[in-house]
């Protein structure tokens, strides 16, 4: 219980998803809270930010932060967990931004002209996006390791710069510092399960072609799950 115990008072994880939930129902707090919480977070200089995203979008999740919590307040919410706080792992299309897999070499390729499946849903049941989050190169390790937007370091060992595991690091990083209450992210051979495993939270991997992986970039095209890290 020692190794737990110190895990919490020590990195703040958010609350889980139906706690949020039933606190955002009740009043006690709203999605712009959480919002410039994570923001905080994320842009701590002696945090983990940096290598954690690789890319914030600021204005737009404020913006949508408001937005969920007018519907909110209008009884108009799209959920139970409109407003909450999400990462996208850097192998999703969001519509209009480049979906780079965690590499420098598609940097150049076209902004995506609509989000992916996995994405859309999340948007349409309120979720907001509070940026993408970094991975191994094309997915393609078990250790979390990238060369181009750093190493997110392991909540367990900052001082030694542990590896996350992978290939979701930034997701499982982000949840465990609390950057945002859940993570989406992909299972090949463990990319959802080895980081949350190593980050202490939850990596769940669904039987493949279970969730939708129109607009993701697969690492296989038979085994890749779509997964969720909280």
């Amino acid at each position: 219980m020692l190794p737990v115990l110190f895990w919490q008072e020590a990195y703040g994880k958010m609350d889980t998803l139906p706690a949020l939930a039933a606190k955002l129902a009740a009043g006690t707090t709203t999605s712009r809270d959480l919002i410039e919480e994570c923001l905080a977070r994320a842009g701590d200089a002696k945090g983990e930010g940096a290598r954690v995203f690789t890319s914030i979008a600021a204005d737009k999740a404020r913006a949508a932060a408001d937005g969920m919590d007018r519907l909110r307040k209008a009884g108009a919410a799209p959920s139970a967990f409109a407003g909450i706080p999400l990462g996208i792992k850097d192998l999703f299309d969001i519509a209009g931004e480049v979906t780079t897999a965690g590499s420098r070499v598609l940097a150049a390729n076209p902004p995506a002209q609509a989000d992916a499946v996995a994405v859309a849903r999340l948007r349409a049941a309120g979720f907001v996006f509070v940026g993408r989050t970094n991975m191994t190169e094309f997915a393609y390790s078990g250790l979390g390791m990238n060369a181009h937007f750093g190493t997110p370091r392991n909540p367990y060992d900052r001082a030694t710069g542990r590896i996350p595991g992978g290939s979701s690091s930034g997701a499982a990083v982000g949840v465990a510092d609390g950057m945002f209450a859940a993570g989406l992210g992909t299972d090949t051979g463990g990319s959802c399960r080895i980081p949350a495993a190593l980050c202490g939270i939850v990596g769940f991997k669904p039987t493949a072609q279970r969730v939708s992986r129109d607009g993701a970039v697969p690492l296989s095209t038979t085994l890749v799950s779509v997964g969720a890290l909280a």
